[in-house]
């Protein structure tokens, strides 16, 4: 039916009058369905098994630290955006407090937190990503490892002037996280300062992670991992199959490997796609005493690019191409492994999502400790919205690239759609009820959230 212009239009007369008097409304009705989900994955439990290590307050460690999750999910990025939340009464119930702490109180408890405290939040982290993976039933997990940096201010503790392509000059963090990427969690995280090498500063981490996938994974499946050329490293290797683990590391063209002689000696090139090709060797490597299965790529590009200056072999007439070679002991060709390696882009897609929805670039406090611990809560928040999706989204098959196995949605969408919507607490007949208006579209969207926490 067609609609009267005069039916859609409407004048406005003036101005609305403010007034700062009504209870019960919320800015975050769907935080409701988050403190469903936490009492069904008993994060509440888990934390409270950990509260001897925390920080203690007279808010209750275990309290402030949903405080602080919630906020994260919130989209909350400093402590002082504590004082925005005050007197929210969805916000109370989900932390069970009946009035919040000011940001001068968490951040006070923040600053509390020691090595201790750190350890017990990653071991709430690994129990919530167990039970997720097992769940899965995936015949293999696929980890992606990497680093990035944070920039601080000047008087941040255990800062350091490092790799910060950005802000040269400035100090920096540079934290390294074990991604699984079907399942979408983020294993571990460990905070470094900013002037370590990735590669020669991840042997112990990485130990840490196997330990971790022992200790909290009955039957652990195949464990496969892909690394950028910061990993192409004798110890990182040798770490790697000590542990059984199917590798793919990016190769640097250094000089003693001597991978560019063998480029010129090639010329015989299997087809990728339309654009790469590829050839493999057995690779002597005399430094380490040992020979590697190398596959080295190159692709066609239209024009000359800063990565050119890697190799100058061909004639311009024969186009530009850039290349790359992957050191792996997996048992598939050339062309599946190009695909599987490229799937490790998703990472850089989850540290964008990390530091854009759930501020784990920010800086909270110059207290180092307190800041691991910050990236910590970031990374829970992360991983439980992931599981708090996956209950609602059906599976999908899964590719060459290692995609996550369900098309999960950014928390951004997520606030949009649910977890930023208004509503009002009102109590018909007694009974507590959140009102959150009659919107067909967000009214679909609660009931089908609503109806797979009841399933």
């Amino acid at each position: 039916m067609r609609l009267r212009k005069a039916d859609l239009k409407r004048r406005i007369n003036g101005q609305l009058t403010l007034r700062y008097e009504a209870e019960g409304l919320t800015s975050f009705a769907g935080l409701e369905l988050v403190g469903r989900f936490f009492r069904r994955v008993d994060l509440r439990g888990a934390l409270r098994r950990i509260s001897g290590a925390l920080p203690r307050s007279d808010f209750d460690s275990v309290r402030l630290s949903i405080l602080l999750l919630t906020m994260l999910i919130a989209g909350a990025r400093r402590v002082r955006h504590v004082g925005y939340m005050q007197g929210d009464p969805v916000v109370r119930r989900l932390c069970e407090l009946k009035r919040l702490p000011t940001w001068h109180t968490l951040g006070r408890w923040l600053r509390g937190f020691d090595r201790g405290g750190v350890e017990a939040l990653l071991e709430v982290n690994q129990r919530l990503v167990a039970d997720v993976i097992e769940r899965s039933g995936l015949p293999r997990l696929t980890l992606d490892v990497d680093g990035s940096v944070i920039s601080t201010g000047l008087r941040v503790e255990g800062a350091r002037r490092g790799f910060n392509p950005h802000r040269r000059k400035v100090p920096s963090y540079y934290p390294i996280t074990a991604y699984e990427a079907n399942t979408g969690q983020v294993l571990r995280v460990r905070n470094r300062a900013g002037n370590v090498h990735d590669g020669k500063a991840s042997v112990r981490f990485l130990e840490e992670l196997f330990d971790q996938l022992d200790a909290t994974i009955e039957e652990c499946p195949v464990l496969e991992m892909r690394m950028d050329g910061a990993f192409f490293r004798e110890d990182v290797i040798d770490v790697l199959e000590a542990e059984g683990v199917q590798y793919a590391i990016k190769v640097p063209f250094y000089q003693w490997l001597g991978l560019k002689e063998r480029i010129v000696q090639c010329r015989y090139w299997k087809r990728v796609d339309s654009t790469v090709e590829c050839f493999e060797q057995w690779l002597p490597v005399a430094a380490w005493s040992r020979r590697m299965r190398v596959v080295v790529y190159r692709k066609r590009v239209a024009h000359r690019t800063a990565k050119n200056y890697q190799l100058d072999l061909f004639d311009p007439n024969d186009g530009y191409f850039e290349y790359s070679a992957i050191v792996t002991n997996k048992p598939v060709t050339g062309r599946t492994l190009w695909f599987f390696m490229c799937g490790r882009g998703a990472h850089e897609k989850v540290y964008g999502e990390l530091k854009g929805g759930f501020a784990f670039d920010c800086v909270p406090t110059q207290c180092y400790e307190a800041n691991s611990a910050w990236q910590v809560f970031s990374i829970i928040a992360f991983n439980v919205m992931r599981a708090f999706q996956a209950g609602m989204i059906e599976r999908r098959r899964t590719n060459r690239k290692r995609r996550t196995i369900r098309a999960f949605q950014t928390i951004h969408t997520l606030r949009y759609r649910m977890i930023n919507r208004a509503g009002l607490l009102v109590r018909p007949n007694g009974r507590p009820t959140l009102d959150v208006g009659n919107n067909p579209i967000v009214c679909d969207c609660f009931k089908t959230v609503e109806k797979a926490l009841a399933a």
